[in-house]
């Protein structure tokens, strides 16, 4: 690997924040069912600084492209609703992989400014600040947040839909939630995940998925993932099941 594989993703997630903060044109892009055109304004930038730094790129909004040892599985804009309408909750997602191996994540809080990201043994940061899971145990006290609406109520003590999961994930593993779930039909693809789901796991979190599937993939597949600040708390929501 380069010696700073994390240079490039910021650079890229900059870059598109820029891009899309300087974009006034909102609203469905006609293309894609849910695209909007600040999406394909953050694609562009996306396969242009990580083709230029000579990875292959797994998009949410153009596919599979270029050549190279490393692959990027990136969602250039995660929580694009909230960005069209304004809500200050929105990220990019920047994983790479060698082969099926997840060996590095960055999500930068296009909101904020705010930038977590991890190496696969490294540990994990938030703007260049150790973090580290809340090893919440009990249910009764948890903060849990969840793609789609819960159907029913597991005894947690509060519980958010913020929409955008990767950095919900963040949130699990530097210690500001405690769960963070899919919820009944709701189900995320890999580049909504990848990149938050090593951060947590270098931050002493842990992960699942509800059908005991693979969660490391750089395919377009649908998984049914579970990210938690504690062992107890994944075999707890496991056991209960989709809510």
């Amino acid at each position: 690997m380069p010696d700073d594989i994390l240079a490039p993703l910021r650079t890229c997630a900059i870059e598109i924040g820029e891009a899309v903060k300087s974009y006034r044109r909102r609203g469905f892009s006609g293309q894609r069912e849910t695209q909007y055109h600040l999406d394909l304004v953050a694609d562009e930038v996306a396969l242009r600084v990580l083709h230029g730094a000579g990875f292959q790129i797994v998009s949410e909004e153009s596919g599979r492209s270029g050549e190279g040892a490393l692959t990027v599985v990136v969602d250039p804009i995660d929580g694009s609703t909230n960005c069209d309408r304004g809500v200050p909750f929105y990220a990019t997602s920047l994983a790479v992989l060698r082969d099926e191996e997840l060996v590095a994540g960055l999500v930068m809080n296009q909101a904020t400014g705010t930038i977590f990201e991890a190496e696969r043994g490294a540990g994990a940061t938030r703007d260049g600040e150790p973090i580290r899971a809340s090893g919440q145990e009990s249910p009764a006290r948890a903060l849990m947040s969840f793609s789609g609406l819960p159907s029913r109520h597991l005894g947690w003590a509060q519980s958010r839909s913020m929409g955008a999961a990767s950095l919900e994930i963040c949130l699990v593993a530097d210690g500001s939630l405690d769960v963070y779930a899919v919820a009944q039909h709701s189900t995320l693809n890999p580049w909504d995940y990848l990149a938050g789901l090593l951060i947590l796991r270098e931050a002493g979190g842990v992960d699942g998925d509800y059908l005991d599937e693979k969660l490391v993939t750089s395919e377009s597949v649908l998984r049914h993932p579970v990210f938690c600040a504690s062992r107890s708390l994944l075999q707890f929501m496991i056991s209960a099941g989709r809510v």
